[in-house]
């Protein structure tokens, strides 16, 4: 009697999707195939907004992540014992802050931070222009980034974001920024069927109330059918944003205006506090460095320093 043979195992039908959202373990997922509501094959879960991964489709709009595509970089968040992944495969961080409320400038340099880390391109966007009376307050207070060459663009959400859209075109972005800057107004407008739940400001607490409470990916309609597809995503609202995955020299890098003076103080362990011979104290002194850059950098430094000592692990 002949033995009888096995059927060959059929392949396993795999799709790219990108992550467009992601809530703990369960992660929705775009494809060819349209949305899937996935879940990790094994037990990693890493995943961040904007990455590409390999789908096993299981039916009934269901799915397993059974890969992850490399990354062109990572946004990410990081204190002593926490981290949290915001956004891969970006091109560009776009920074909202706004006339009202007000906004920190120190989480502006932390953002800028991260995405100079990661090779991603920062862009300021200055909401609420139209509201006059504050707008020179405003200005003033970004006048320090201006200054370094990053680009800071004017808008109104409630306009329609025209001079927004145009510059977002074919960009793969994410939006970032404290509570109550408009973040979800700018993404109504940028993407009119994401219908982001918009809410009014606390007056009392000069603070945003949070209007999204995970990351999302929206396709970015082009301002030109020539260009090649894009994508926003839109973020909750920040408050911190730790670096404390950065080394002190990923950190030093970071800050854009630093970089001419590195490895030029007289020590070579010098930590840029009061050394004599310091080039970064110097070029603070020669007004080569802005004051207010100066201190965003060592009070992120300090926290750094805070992070290792309680979690020597980092």
């Amino acid at each position: 009697m002949r033995a009888r043979t096995r059927p060959a195992a059929r392949a396993e039908t795999r799709l790219d999707g990108i992550i467009a959202a992601a809530f703990g373990r369960h992660y929705e997922v775009d494809t060819p195939a349209g949305r899937l509501q996935c879940y990790p094959r094994g037990k990693k879960s890493s995943f961040a907004c904007g990455d590409v991964v390999e789908v096993l489709p299981g039916g009934d709009g269901q799915g397993a992540i059974a890969a992850l595509k490399p990354r062109r970089n990572l946004l990410w968040r990081s204190d002593a014992f926490r981290e949290k992944l915001i956004a891969a495969n970006l091109s560009h961080i776009v920074i909202v802050v706004a006339t009202e409320p007000g906004f920190s400038d120190l989480l502006v340099s932390r953002c800028i931070a991260a995405a100079e880390s990661q090779e991603i391109t920062p862009l300021i966007v200055l909401n609420k222009a139209d509201l006059a009376d504050r707008l020179a307050a405003a200005r003033a207070q970004l006048a320090p980034f201006r200054a370094l060459g990053y680009e800071v663009l004017e808008v109104s959400a409630l306009d329609g974001a025209a001079r927004l859209r145009a510059r977002l075109s074919g960009l793969h972005a994410i939006l970032v920024g404290q509570s109550g800057m408009g973040k979800s107004t700018l993404t109504n407008a940028l993407v009119p069927e994401a219908q982001a739940a918009t809410r009014e400001i606390s007056a009392a607490l000069d603070s945003g109330k949070h209007t999204t409470t995970f990351a999302r990916l929206y396709p970015l309609p082009s301002a030109d059918d020539a260009a090649l597809p894009g994508w926003l995503i839109d973020s909750p609202g920040l408050q911190v944003f730790g670096l404390a995955h950065l080394a002190h020299d990923e950190l030093a890098e970071a800050f854009v205006e630093l970089r001419p003076h590195l490895g030029h103080c007289r020590f070579r362990d010098c930590r840029h506090e009061a050394e004599p011979g310091c080039a970064l104290l110097a070029a603070v002194a020669s007004g080569a460095i802005h004051p207010r850059r100066w201190e965003h950098f060592r009070t992120i430094r300090s926290e750094i320093d805070q992070a290792r000592r309680l979690n020597p692990g980092w």
